[in-house]
């Protein structure tokens, strides 16, 4: 039977139109120049597109009335043509910056060759990036035994692959199907599908959709005293962030880390190193674990956000431990691993692996911290400390952040919460100096703003 071709002219002429001449942002962008100060109003032309558009989209977020059409390095622009400076990076996304050219021009490339083809077969760069991955991540001094890679969409799609196959490794251990538990730490993010929202002890979080998935554990993070009582002989895998983002930019200590895998190791648990926030090179360092010694080491380290420089992607590495016990068929994904994903991702993965940008990083953080410590001396009643490391910064406060924040955006600067009243700072990491001087100011006038 010949084949039948139905080339794009009779797609036409059968009446199959394309959109692509759509653009929402016509009969709303507004020649007016943006006040210095403050969010569009609700009648502004901005006002009126998030109106007409909001209704039909799921309130899952509270958003303030911005509509972004443009993004470049450190800077976002909105459609009244308003420049803000990103201290957010998309939350720790846009690690090389917005728009990068590089992974633009590679995107572009692969769009105009091959999209999708399926897990049903091999491609062209689903196997190379994983080889990459692998390779960096043992030359970078971190997870020295790292065998093999499952890739996925998400943040919350790699934790949910090693929640599961931290599962296949207990049975495998104990067919009785004892060994069953998982345990997290209080403070913890680990995304929102139920296994990986099972793992997030906050009960804002958790309340609406209980009950949660059985069998997971609770603990104190840097808590050593009470790793013994809490990791047993039940214990599947254990998953712990080396920096806590979500939960207030809090730092593991060495001492807890080594103890938490020297524990996992006596009982047969799988440990689990979540870095989806804090890893490829926003420490400094390629993962937030390499500077610990081998035995500290995961047996599964996951990743997204920066992995795809806001093109989504997400991985979960295993090491032959792991590995060894997964079979064809234990788990899946339709768009993991995908052509466009992996082919920006593997160029990401060489620029965020650059030693020149990690020196960079360790550089624009001192000068990130003295900036914010001269702020500390200068409100020490609004401000208790600065902690965290590389460019993921937080700043602990005496009272609610979200006015500061507003008043910053309201100002032309994007920042975060996080935690309890805390700043979170997690610029691209290629962020200049200047440019972290102006976001500074703008906090600190911010600051003064809402006193």
């Amino acid at each position: 039977m010949a084949l039948v071709r139905l080339p794009m002219r009779r797609l036409a002429s059968a009446g199959v139109r394309c959109s692509s001449s759509f653009n929402p942002f016509q009969d709303y962008r507004d020649s007016t120049p943006p006040l210095p100060k403050g969010d569009p109003s609700k009648d502004s032309r901005s006002g009126v597109f998030v109106s007409d558009y909001a209704k039909y989209m799921l309130a899952t977020y509270a958003r303030p009335p911005l509509v972004f059409v443009k993004g470049e390095g450190s800077f976002l622009h909105d459609l009244r043509g308003r420049k803000y400076l990103d201290f957010t990076a998309g939350i720790a996304v846009n690690s090389l910056g917005h728009s990068n050219a590089e992974l633009a021009a590679l995107l572009s490339d692969q769009a105009k060759t091959l999209w999708h083809a399926s897990n049903l077969y091999h491609n062209c760069w689903t196997g190379p990036l994983c080889k990459k991955l692998v390779k960096k991540t043992v030359e970078s001094g971190a997870m020295h035994d790292a065998a093999s890679v499952f890739l996925c969409n998400s943040g919350t799609e790699a934790n949910e692959a090693a929640i599961k196959f931290s599962r296949k490794v207990g049975k495998a251990l104990d067919p009785s199907g004892e060994k069953y538990e998982v345990v997290s730490f209080h403070g913890s993010f680990h995304g929102r599908t139920m296994g990986s929202l099972s793992a997030t002890p906050n009960p804002k979080y958790q309340e609406p959709f209980t009950p949660m998935v059985p069998g997971f554990r609770y603990g104190t993070y840097n808590n050593l005293e009470g790793i013994d009582n809490l990791v047993t002989e039940k214990t599947c895998g254990v998953i712990v962030e080396p920096i806590q983002g979500e939960g207030g930019v809090n730092v593991a200590s060495d001492e807890f880390l080594i103890a938490l895998a020297n524990r996992c190791r006596q009982v047969g648990a799988v440990l689990i190193y979540d870095e989806i926030q804090c890893g490829l090179s926003r420490t400094g360092h390629l993962w937030a674990h390499g500077h610990l010694p081998k035995e500290a080491h995961p047996d599964i380290l996951t990743t997204a956000k920066a992995l795809g420089n806001g093109f989504p992607i997400g991985a979960a590495i295993v090491n032959g431990h792991v590995s060894e016990k997964i079979q064809i068929g234990d788990h899946g994904t339709t768009f993991g691993g995908n052509v466009l994903a992996c082919r920006v991702a593997y160029h990401a993965v060489d620029l965020l692996s650059n030693p020149e940008l990690q020196r960079t990083v360790h550089d624009r953080s001192r000068f990130l911290k003295r900036q914010l410590k001269s702020l500390q001396k200068k409100f020490p009643e609004d401000i208790t400390e600065i902690r965290g490391r590389g460019l993921i910064l937080g700043m602990q406060l005496t009272r609610d952040p979200v006015p500061i924040v507003d008043a910053a955006r309201q100002r032309g600067l994007l920042v975060l919460t996080c935690g309890t009243n805390t700043l979170r700072f997690v610029p691209p990491l290629t962020i200049s100096e200047p440019e972290i001087a102006t976001g500074v100011t703008i906090v600190k006038e911010a600051i003064l703003a809402t006193k």
